[in-house]
């Protein structure tokens, strides 16, 4: 959580500068930058997951930036903390509850996105419209750490190298999707959205290929957690044998309520306030003269 509090400061100072420097913007209204505060659902497809198993109950929370360029245009730099989880044991098909694999994971994500909004804001930012559609699309990174349970006590899946694969725990994300706000009063919009995020990681869940050969382990814990089969009673699996589907990347979808505030000039316009102070300074100094 200190690594995800620590980078959105340090985007939110990004963004705001962005915003300093445009001063080419031609409507100014005086609140050219909003930021959100945002919770919802964040929902799993990968491996361990049923097809049409759409949504799942488990918790995000987001804080982000967002400034208009113009009318309709406006990028946003975003933080998202949120919790991934699949258990062959839900599973409806029978070759996946004898798998008997699971994970779970807290993840990070920052995004940087272009938005389009369906109408046009007014000149000036309370005379925006009163709903508003709009879609997204941008870039991002993810740091993801599955881990399961054994025994008790959790572990994270990586090091073990459940597959004989050393992945790497950060992914490029592409998010994408759209959502609808309404104004609720002169600065603040209530916003419903959802997003898919593209990866380029096919271990979210530590599923991806083929099982190994179980003896080659020296760590008993990786072991155990590679085939868990033994636990519900049946054999291990000889190597070659199927775990995964390496053919199709894992995935991720956030469904989010967010509050978005605009902010007030003299919040960001850093350079401005500078100048009023040296104004009046140098007329001093020229009265003196």
């Amino acid at each position: 959580m200190k690594i995800f509090v620590a980078v959105l400061s340090i985007g939110l100072l990004g963004i705001v500068g962005v915003a300093n420097s445009q001063s080419f913007y031609s409507y100014r209204g005086g609140r050219d930058v909003i930021v959100s505060l945002g919770t919802g659902t964040s929902s799993y497809f990968g491996d361990l997951k049923d097809p049409g198993d759409y949504i799942d109950a488990k918790p995000n929370i987001n804080l982000g930036a967002q400034y208009f360029f113009n009318p309709r245009l406006s990028t946003r730099i975003e933080l998202n903390w949120f919790q991934l989880n699949g258990d062959d044991s839900d599973a409806e098909a029978e070759g996946r509850v004898v798998r008997n694999l699971s994970f779970s994971s807290n993840n990070y994500e920052v995004s940087i996105v272009g938005i389009l909004n369906a109408f046009p804001n007014g000149r000036r930012f309370y005379q925006r419209p009163q709903f508003n559609l709009y879609g997204f699309l941008g870039v991002g990174g993810l740091y993801f750490n599955p881990k399961a349970e054994l025994n008790g006590k959790k572990y994270a899946l990586q090091p073990l190298a459940t597959e004989g694969v050393e992945y790497s725990r950060f992914t490029f994300v592409v998010p994408f999707g759209a959502g609808v706000k309404y104004k609720v009063g002169p600065f603040f919009n209530i916003a419903l959205e959802g997003g898919y995020r593209l990866t380029f990681t096919d271990y979210l869940d530590d599923v991806s290929t083929n099982y190994v050969d179980n003896s080659s382990f020296t760590n008993p814990t990786a072991a155990a957690l590679a085939d868990r089969r033994p636990e519900i009673g049946l054999p291990k699996l000889e190597a070659g044998h199927i775990r995964g589907n390496p053919d199709k990347n894992d995935g991720y979808f956030l469904f989010n309520l967010k509050i978005e505030f605009y902010l007030p000039p003299n919040v960001y316009s850093i350079n401005s306030q500078n100048r009023k102070i040296k104004g009046p300074r140098r007329n001093i100094q020229r009265r003196r003269r």
